[in-house]
């Protein structure tokens, strides 16, 4: 056993391959706000914008790979693990100036775009975090400051940027205040704050574990932190990283038990559950619970809410709505699909008011397409003379008022010369055939 956990021992440690003079400048570098940081964040901030107002998730990891953001948390880290006051100063400072210019220019970007989604998919991806965002930024933030501070550089950087996101929830905030909405500004600071806090937290116990060399109290250059602010600062971080990990836990779980309880419960009789929604909140979580069918009985509802307790749920956390229920003992599956169906018809009237504009724009694209093949073929078939036929689009100007109007032409071509009758002929099926007076046919030569 002391071999094998010897052996493990030699394949974990890393510190031999931990350049720490070079990862302490590649930090120090990327904190500070101005020169090319300055154009990259700009850059980011509309690339990310763009992305999250169209819904195009490419767009929105571009601006992930080219953000600066993460730059002054390492710092924040890394100041913290090497008590370096002056680093943690300049992280801050830095971090507050990007943050502010970012939800600032993220605002004024969707206050001006006219484009607004009915269902913007990945702006909503941005207020709801898990448990599993805040894994992804304390391990993302683990592998990130493993990867700077390592000899041999590889392309996890890119990978940590994309997974440990930060310039999206910003540029959400923005969409937030544009739009007054309190639910995506909150819910994405949420979210920035978990990403950022457990990634400076990342970085810290990385920098103790790899034993990066405190910085001297003697040095000029740098300012070391006292023992009162070392152990404030870090009360400030791991608190909150300690709170917001349980709560998000909570909420987890809240919505396994949910998802459970309505799995287990979906049909009572001749009533089942056919839809449900959660409602977490600190003060008192709920689940609501849609019925449809018979109305529940006094003693289903007891049995449903008596088993809501063995899933950790109270009583007064279920509402039950019963709107597509009918009060019949000798209800039918038709009537009971009947139900939902009357419940749900506000859903079904938005979605064929939807088809209809979709056929109507399809219709309308019918009837600006001219059909030249069967056309030409009908032509050849009544007219076997006529050898070629061309119909475009065009516009005939008046010459006395000037006025443009839109003209289908027609171009035939026969063997033998087209008589006067003919030509009107064409010329009058072609009217009838196109649902269009304005049709000239042309001769060939």
């Amino acid at each position: 056993m002391n071999k094998i956990i010897r052996k493990l021992s030699e394949l974990i440690d890393i510190r031999e391959n931990v350049d720490y003079q070079t990862a302490d400048t590649s930090i120090r570098k990327n904190i500070a706000f101005k020169g090319p940081n300055v154009i990259i964040l700009a850059c980011a901030i509309i690339i990310a914008s763009v992305g999250l107002n169209v819904n195009s998730i490419p767009v929105i990891i571009g601006a992930m790979l080219i953000s600066p953001v993460m730059g002054p948390i390492t710092g924040l880290g890394l100041g913290l693990g090497t008590e370096d006051g002056n680093l943690l100063k300049e992280s801050l400072k830095n971090f507050a100036i990007m943050v502010a210019i970012s939800i600032l220019a993220s605002s004024v970007f969707f206050l001006l775009s006219p484009l607004t989604l009915e269902n913007p998919s990945e702006l909503l991806a941005r207020t709801n975090p898990t448990i599993y965002d805040v894994l992804i930024a304390l391990f993302g933030g683990f592998a990130g400051i493993l990867e700077t501070s390592r000899k041999e550089k590889g392309t996890v950087i890119s990978g940590v940027a994309i997974a440990t996101a930060l310039m999206p929830p910003l540029c959400t905030i923005g969409y937030g205040i544009s739009r007054l909405n309190i639910t995506f500004m909150f819910g994405a600071l949420y979210l920035f704050l978990i990403n950022t806090i457990f990634i400076a937290l990342a970085t810290f116990l990385a920098v103790k574990l790899f034993k990066f060399p405190a910085i001297q109290k003697e040095d000029e250059n740098h300012k070391g932190l006292s023992k009162s602010w070392y152990a404030i600062i870090l009360t400030v971080i791991i608190l909150p990283s300690i709170w917001t990990a349980f709560n998000v836990v909570k909420e987890n779980n809240f919505k396994i038990h949910a998802a459970q309880l309505v799995k287990n419960n979906k049909n009572m009789g001749k009533s089942f559950v056919y839809d449900y929604k959660t409602n977490y909140s600190r003060k008192l979580s709920t689940v609501e619970l849609f019925v449809a069918g018979e109305m529940l009985t006094d003693e289903a509802k007891e049995r449903l809410l008596t088993e809501a307790n063995n899933y950790g749920i109270m009583r007064s956390q279920i509402i039950i709505h019963e709107d597509a229920t009918i009060v019949r003992e000798d209800l039918s599956e038709v009537e009971i699909l009947k139900g939902i169906y009357e419940h749900t018809d506000k859903q079904i009237k938005i979605l064929n008011d939807s088809i209809i504009k979709l056929n109507d724009r399809l219709e309308a694209y019918d009837d600006n397409v001219i059909p030249v093949q069967s056309i030409a073929q009908e032509l050849f078939a009544q007219h076997p003379q006529i050898t070629n036929v061309v119909i475009t689009r065009g516009s005939a100007v008046d010459a006395e008022t000037s006025t443009e109007s839109e003209r289908i032409i027609a171009l035939i071509s026969s063997n033998h010369h087209i008589s006067h009758d003919l030509h009107n002929q064409i010329e009058r099926w072609l009217k009838v055939r196109l649902k269009n007076e304005n049709v000239l046919v042309v001769e060939a030569k």
